[in-house]
């Protein structure tokens, strides 16, 4: 989870718990409806995170399968750019191996 959705999250629980204590003290209605609204306001908190956890999962879940896919490609692309470079290593070798061989053989006679 990223420091910012943190924040909101922190910040929302701040707002609520503020706002039920504001509401106790200053309630005009008796006890059991205050109780009533308490309880409702608590689960609209509730279903308000669940909200943003879900959402929250969803971005991250979106933005990990975005880098897969890119870390795949760049891979892919590097595993290719490095096989045309290790053939064209290899092909540099075996011409220096032959010019090694034409030399050796000049010198054995």
């Amino acid at each position: 989870m990223n420091s910012n959705t943190g924040s909101t999250i922190v910040a929302l629980l701040t707002g609520a718990l503020i706002g039920a204590g504001v509401g106790l003290l200053y309630a005009p209605d008796k006890g059991e409806e205050t109780r009533k609204k308490i309880k409702k306001k608590a689960r609209k908190a509730q279903e308000d995170m669940e909200k943003q956890l879900n959402q929250t999962k969803a971005d991250m879940s979106a933005k990990l399968s975005e880098a897969r896919a890119k870390f795949d490609t760049n891979l892919e692309s590097a595993l290719s750019s490095m096989s045309y470079k290790t053939e064209d290593l290899i092909d540099a070798l075996e011409s220096k191996l032959e010019d090694l061989k034409a030399q050796n053989a000049k010198l054995q006679k």
